[in-house]
């Protein structure tokens, strides 16, 4: 089954997809680079390209993704062109799937599980506090740290249910998105990303749960 989204005999831009009141003129979706999005870690091959969906698409499920030997995931995300980001939409779970945190860092070259999990580099941003649910979310970000996207790389460090402690545990999510604001295009395209070639196994520093969706300001 093909995890691609795809539209034939027409073109659209984020506003084809709008629905009054619904505000969703400022999304990325079609300043995404989908055909170089790709996630190390992932339980089946290419599912992180089709988690990236237009609006009125997020509660599809046909395509998934969900990561395989343990509940980490990296998911890289190359925009066309420069942008900036105000916001992430996500739709994970069920509850003990959701992510227990999200580290983005803004166009790296190169990161690997071991890089992430260990701080080096430091993360642009750390979300720690994200939802138990399979609603969509929104979560804004520190938009000061984000003004010249080329490519954001998400960090999951684990699931809720292996925090606490679900033998096993996996991280699913079927919906990621963007807000913010297109700039110019790149000439040379979408830089490319270099992963280590395998998760880590070393045991994950355990993230605090919080009931606010309110992003880490430190």
């Amino acid at each position: 089954m093909s995890c691609s989204h795809e539209h034939h005999g027409h073109t659209h831009d984020d506003g084809d997809h709008a629905k009054p009141g619904e505000g969703t003129q400022d999304l990325l979706y079609g300043s995404i680079d989908r055909s170089q999005v790709n996630a190390l870690n992932e339980l089946v091959t290419g599912s992180a390209a089709g988690i990236i969906k237009p609006y009125d698409a997020r509660m599809d499920e046909t395509c998934v993704l969900e990561s395989d030997v343990d509940d980490e995931l990296l998911i890289t995300v190359p925009f066309a062109g420069s942008v900036k980001l105000r916001a992430l939409l996500l739709r994970g779970g069920p509850a003990k799937k959701t992510p227990r945190a999200i580290h983005l860092y803004k166009n790296v070259e190169s990161l690997g599980f071991d890089d992430a999990s260990g701080g080096s580099p430091p993360a642009t941003q750390k979300l720690e506090s994200i939802p138990a649910t399979s609603e969509l979310v929104e979560i804004p970000l520190l938009a000061a740290r984000f003004p010249d996207v080329q490519s954001v790389t998400l960090y999951i460090p684990g699931a809720l249910g292996g925090e606490q402690g679900e033998p096993d545990p996996r991280t699913r999510i079927s919906f990621l998105g963007f807000r913010g604001e297109p700039l110019a295009k790149q000439r040379g395209g979408p830089q490319q990303i270099v992963y280590e070639a395998a998760p880590s196994v070393a045991d994950h520093t355990k993230v605090a749960n919080a009931a606010s969706t309110r992003p880490e300001q430190g």
